[in-house]
């Protein structure tokens, strides 16, 4: 770094206390957190607007409030710290092994598929940590929070490398309870027994019961939620008949909680995908995504094994 950029970098000291003013709108509670004094704050304020060249707090009675500049750096900031605070705590959990992977997933693709297999993962390679962080919809992979994402839906996020994974195939099934309760005999009966839903995807009964050409004028009616977790352990309780991912189930179809109601399944648009930052050239998120997709052929043969 040269001696003209030292120049316009302030200290760690001065972020940390502007960070912390910011955040509380309150050069006192920020002195309290830090365990500095209120001037000592003032003063690191003032460093900083120094170095900015524009003021970023205006007095409002005995407190103060961010300028339009002060809340832009703030919010900077923000994600710089954090991004800082996710870098170290990245080296401390990877420690002497070497490497830690940090991988956005979807909660349940994590829980059900991908956490039971990584005993097998770290046995394979122990000097590889993974760390697994909930994340919905896609973000900017640029920013360097993560190495890995899974995707479901379409090849459609900007700005990263995607590798397919896996397609999703939909079975209905319910609990041995529910089946002896209201009758059922197979796909057949599916035109009058109550459905659990998934919000995210209300036409998916009616596109399954259309495929199958079983008539159910009200194929959306019956019990919405807005996670797989949520009907799997409704379909469990004998609530209704999941429409449900088999990956999702495993462990259910396998014990016999739950039994499905027809031999085939839907396979939906939609598919899983690797996303990494684009032109990333890291072999230890190469050796992940080739063990995920090592996996998902594992499964498929064993499935077609079972056939």
């Amino acid at each position: 770094m040269s001696e003209y950029q030292r120049r316009y970098l302030p200290s760690h000291a001065v972020l940390r206390s502007f960070e912390s003013a910011a955040r509380h709108q309150s050069f006192t509670l920020a002195a309290g957190e830090l365990h500095l004094t209120q001037s000592a704050i003032s003063r690191q304020v003032k460093e900083l607007e120094n170095t900015v060249g524009t003021a970023l707090f205006r007095r409002v009675g005995r407190g103060v409030v961010l300028t339009a500049a002060g809340q832009n750096l703030a919010d900077g900031l923000a994600v710089d710290l954090e991004n800082m605070h996710r870098t170290i705590m990245r080296a401390v959990s990877a420690g002497k092994m070497g490497a830690a992977i940090r991988v956005a997933t979807l909660p349940a693709f994590a829980s059900r598929f991908m956490i039971p297999r990584l005993p097998a993962f770290f046995e394979r390679y122990p000097n590889i940590e993974v760390s697994l962080s909930t994340r919905l919809e896609p973000f900017d992979m640029s920013e360097g929070r993560f190495d890995l994402a899974v995707h479901f839906g379409k090849a459609d996020w900007p700005g990263a490398d995607l590798r397919y994974l896996c397609s999703e195939t939909l079975i209905p099934v319910a609990s041995p309870a529910f089946i002896d309760k209201h009758g059922v005999k197979g796909s057949q009966d599916l035109g009058a027994v109550p459905l659990l839903h998934l919000a995210t995807r209300p036409f998916a009964w009616q596109e399954y019961l259309e495929d199958l050409e079983i008539d159910r004028p009200m194929a959306m009616s019956g019990k919405y939620f807005d996670q797989f977790l949520m009907i799997i352990a409704a379909a469990t309780a004998s609530l209704g008949v999941g429409l449900i991912p088999d990956y999702l189930i495993e462990q259910e179809l396998q014990s016999g909680q739950l039994v499905p109601l027809h031999a085939g399944g839907m396979t939906t648009s939609n598919s899983y995908y690797l996303v990494t930052p684009q032109n990333q050239n890291n072999a230890h998120v190469t050796r992940l995504c080739d063990w995920l997709a090592e996996c998902v052929s594992d499964r498929e043969e064993q499935g077609r094994a079972k056939q």
